[in-house]
């Protein structure tokens, strides 16, 4: 076999494929068992029909199809190896020549990855981040981890305020007239929250239990409900019964309850500080990254091929479908409720999706010009970190997996993200009062 590239405009070019009449004499041989067995032809049992009186029949070229669809893959596939190019997306075939006792040629269209031209990627500015836990956030944490342990108590007498759990019932109306969906009895709402029509909750600030008032909002212009957007709505509200959060004083009891190994409060915070500090210090160092690998992004020159970023929008759909299905939505649904569609959504995700690609081309660019490679040491570092993770067996991963290359990509960008970091020339960020 032999193949020829051709380069031309753009990230396109054409290849030229040609595969010797003696694969193409089995390809037919292949074609005719498969569709013999498929055809009546009288006087034979099916099957049993004999090659000459099928061509005679038929023609050989009712097996020119079958043929091109059994030698196309693995020609194309050696075609891509012989002539080192990476497609990225699928190509479009033209056969040139199928004919019994003749080589088969064809020629294939080729999108392959473009050409990256690498800017400055070491001793960028970057910004150093702060990663001295201060006494606030420590309490800030200690208070949302008391706030867990909270209990909602009925308010006897006083006033709904912000962060109070009201239970209500309500009636909406448009115009004076009742719309669907727009009453509830009993509805608990925690106030602050944002889990209604903007203004909705303040309004609510302020009354007593069975007090009752016309709460007047107006709906967002891209409210889903088309017929409801950026009309005005007047809500016939009755306060049943407050509640608030009465949050527990931090003991020693408390203190072991948060965190079993403390015994004490200074245990406790002691041990929450040791942890608070080390996530804010891989969150820093994380932030950082990211800067670098923007800035290293924005410094390289690639004319990304359409073909690319659409496959990413692809994957990127696909992932929004999968958050969706977790919240027990799926796409045509979330569609309805959003007045979007999918075309909508992919241009919506247009712009993410080519820095995705700028961004891993960029990457696997600088491996390329730095020689960096992941190690089976490295690998194998990677697969224990994983078990521990998820508390499962290194050879179940690998079974899962069923081999190790997505690792050994990981691993390699993730040195190549070290790079840019340790050789960046950190700068102090303007600190905020």
């Amino acid at each position: 076999m032999t193949a020829t590239w051709e380069k031309k405009e753009g990230n396109e070019g054409l290849l030229t494929v040609t595969v010797p009449a003696e694969k193409v004499n089995k390809a037919l041989d292949q074609a005719f068992k498969k569709v013999v067995k498929q055809i009546n032809v009288p006087g034979f049992r099916k099957g049993k029909v004999p090659r000459p009186i099928f061509e005679q029949r038929f023609g050989v070229e009712a097996l020119y199809q079958d043929a091109i669809d059994i030698l196309l893959p693995d020609a194309y596939g050696e075609a891509i190896d012989e002539t080192d190019i990476k497609p990225v997306a699928q190509p479009e075939v033209s056969v040139t020549q199928i004919e019994k006792g003749k080589d088969f040629i064809f020629e294939a269209t080729v999108t392959v990855e473009p050409e990256v031209k690498l800017g400055d990627y070491k001793g960028l500015e970057i910004e150093k981040q702060e990663t001295e836990l201060s006494d606030d956030e420590l309490q800030e944490a200690i208070d949302h981890s008391l706030g867990h342990l909270a209990e909602m108590v009925v308010k006897e007498d006083g006033v709904v305020e912000n962060g109070d759990t009201v239970n209500i019932d309500f009636s909406g109306s448009v115009d004076g007239e009742e719309f669907e969906g727009g009453q509830a009895e009993g509805y608990d709402l925690e106030i602050g929250s944002g889990s209604f029509i903007p203004g909705f909750e303040e309004q609510l600030e302020g009354m007593k239990v069975d007090e009752e008032k016309d709460v007047v909002v107006t709906f967002p212009e891209e409210y889903h409900a088309e017929e409801l957007a950026g009309k005005e709505a007047t809500f016939k509200t009755k306060v049943n019964e407050i509640k608030f959060k009465e949050v527990p004083e931090l003991t020693d009891e408390i203190a072991n309850e948060l965190d079993a190994e403390a015994n004490t409060v200074d245990e406790y915070k002691e041990n929450l500080r040791k942890r608070l500090a080390e996530q804010k210090a891989t969150d820093a160092e994380n932030v950082e990254k990211e800067e670098a690998i923007t800035k290293a992004t924005d410094n390289t020159t690639i004319d990304i091929p359409e073909a690319m970023v659409n496959t990413e929008l692809d994957r990127m759909v696909s992932e929004f479908a999968q958050r969706i299905q977790q919240q027990g939505l799926d796409l045509q649904t979330y569609f309805q409720f959003s007045g979007q569609d999918e075309s909508q959504l992919r241009e919506q995700m247009k712009d993410d999706a080519e820095q995705r690609v700028k961004t891993n081309l960029t990457l696997t660019a600088i491996a390329e010009a730095e020689k960096i490679e992941a190690t089976d040491e490295d690998i194998d570092k990677e697969l224990e970190k994983m078990s521990k993770q998820f508390n499962i067996s290194v050879e179940d991963i690998k079974n899962t997996l069923g081999n190790t290359d997505i690792i050994k990509n990981d691993v390699r960008i993730q040195k190549v993200i070290d790079l840019l970091r340790d050789n960046a020339k950190f700068v102090e960020g303007t600190k905020e009062d």
